[in-house]
C-alpha cells in the first residue's frame, strides 16, 4: 500500500492465450452488477502500475452490488487495517457456482459470455511476524475464511459470513496453503476465526 491514486482503467487481459474469450467492460453493461475486485484497487497503491493492474478483468468478477459494496468490502478494509497493524496478509479469493443476484434480479450469465458466480469466497493467512514467510506459519497462525452469497441484501455483517478455510476447500476443489507442514495445515484450516 502507499499514494498512488485508484486508476479506474478497466480493461481486457492481453497476457490470456490466443483464443480465448477477453471480457470486456461492455460485457457488464446494463447487467447491475459491479465489476468487482478481486485483488482490491486500494490494496495496490505502493504505485501506478500495480494499482492499473488490479483493473484487468481477469481480477473482476460480476458481483451483486450490495455484496461488492458492502460485506466484500468491508473485509477487504478490515484485511487493510491488519496490514497497517504491522501484520502481513495472504489473501485468495474467487468465486463458485452459477448464478448471482443483482440489483436487476437473478443472472447465470453476462451477455452470454461471462459466468456470474452463486457465491464469493476468500481465505487470508494472518501472520504476525511479517517478512518470516512460511517459517512465521504456525498452529496459532490466524486464517479468515469467507463464503458470501452473491446476493443483494445489506443486513448482514462480513463476519456473518465466516467459516473454515477447509470448508472453502470443499466448495472449490483448491488446497490452501499447502507448503505449511501437514499437521499445522490441518489445525490452521479446520478453525472458525473472524
Amino acid at each position: 500500500m502507499g499514494d498512488a491514486q485508484r486508476k479506474d482503467q478497466f480493461r481486457p487481459d492481453p497476457a490470456l492465450p490466443k483464443g480465448w474469450y477477453r471480457v470486456v467492460t461492455k460485457d457488464y453493461s446494463g447487467s447491475g452488477f459491479d465489476r468487482g475486485h478481486l485483488v482490491n484497487s486500494e490494496d495496490r497503491t505502493k504505485n501506478d502500475v500495480d494499482n492499473a493492474a488490479t483493473f484487468l478483468l481477469t481480477n473482476i468478477l460480476p458481483q451483486s452490488p450490495d455484496n461488492n459494496r458492502g460485506v466484500w468490502e468491508e473485509l477487504e478494509s478490515y484485511s487493510r487495517k491488519l496490514a497497517r497493524d504491522g501484520k502481513e496478509l495472504y489473501i485468495i479469493a474467487g468465486g463458485n457456482g452459477v448464478g448471482g443476484e443483482s440489483s436487476n434480479g437473478m443472472a447465470s450469465q453476462l451477455k452470454g459470455k461471462v459466468t456470474v458466480p452463486s457465491t464469493m469466497w476468500k481465505v487470508i493467512l494472518v501472520l504476525d511476524a511479517p517478512a518470516k514467510g512460511l517459517a512465521g506459519v504456525n498452529s496459532s497462525t490466524r486464517t479468515i475464511a469467507v463464503i458470501m452469497p452473491n446476493k443483494m441484501g445489506r443486513d448482514k455483517k462480513w463476519q456473518d459470513f465466516c467459516t473454515t478455510v477447509g470448508e472453502v476447500e470443499k466448495l472449490t476443489g483448491y488446497n490452501f496453503f499447502s507448503n505449511v507442514p501437514p499437521d499445522i495445515q490441518k489445525q490452521i484450516e479446520s478453525k472458525k476465526e473472524c
